[in-house]
């Protein structure tokens, strides 16, 4: 938000994030349960939430429960191409009006070497990112390409939010 010379603050949402559907699907559903859980607390506003998640094969790989299932995620995504999808919301409080939009970006890992994948779980980075990497991160040496947005797979495609909340503010 400060890119687009925004004035926020952070709010958590303790929306439910639990959801079976598509992709596509989930990301949508739960940046707008994020969006409406902390909509109500914030009278005269744009909220913007958003979730983003790693799926490989349809195979949803969320924040890793520990190194095990971090070392799974990274294993699976490994000398692959895999999609990092981003849910995001925007709603204002002030009209009610909510717009939710789905950005997907396709990203190809390189082989891991089994050692440098050891070395990496070592570190604090996979632990709370989607699919247990950041591209912006340790794991990016690993990123050879990408289709689509690099913010994206950062959490936050910036062009869609800098559009959404545009046509909230009616520019």
């Amino acid at each position: 938000m400060e890119m687009l010379g925004l004035r926020f603050e952070t709010a958590v949402s303790e929306a439910d994030e639990h959801y079976a559907g598509t992709p596509a699907e989930t990301v949508a559903v739960l940046s707008r349960r994020k969006a409406e859980a902390v909509a109500p607390a914030h009278p005269g506003a744009i909220v913007l939430a958003a979730d983003t998640l790693v799926f490989a094969d349809d195979l949803r790989l969320g924040k890793p429960a520990d190194a095990a299932d971090a070392r799974r995620m990274l294993k699976l995504l490994s000398g692959r191409w895999h999609s990092v999808l981003t849910g995001v919301t925007v709603i204002s409080t002030v009209t009610g009006r909510s717009e939710t939009a789905v950005e997907e970006t396709k990203v190809h890992f390189l082989d891991i070497p089994e050692d440098e994948l050891e070395a990496y779980l070592a570190t604090d980075e996979p632990y709370d990112k989607a699919g247990g990497y950041a591209i912006q991160g340790r794991a990016g040496a690993y990123i050879d390409r990408i289709e689509g947005s690099w913010s994206n797979v950062v959490g936050l495609p910036m062009h869609v939010a800098k559009r959404m909340i545009g046509q909230m503010l009616g520019a």
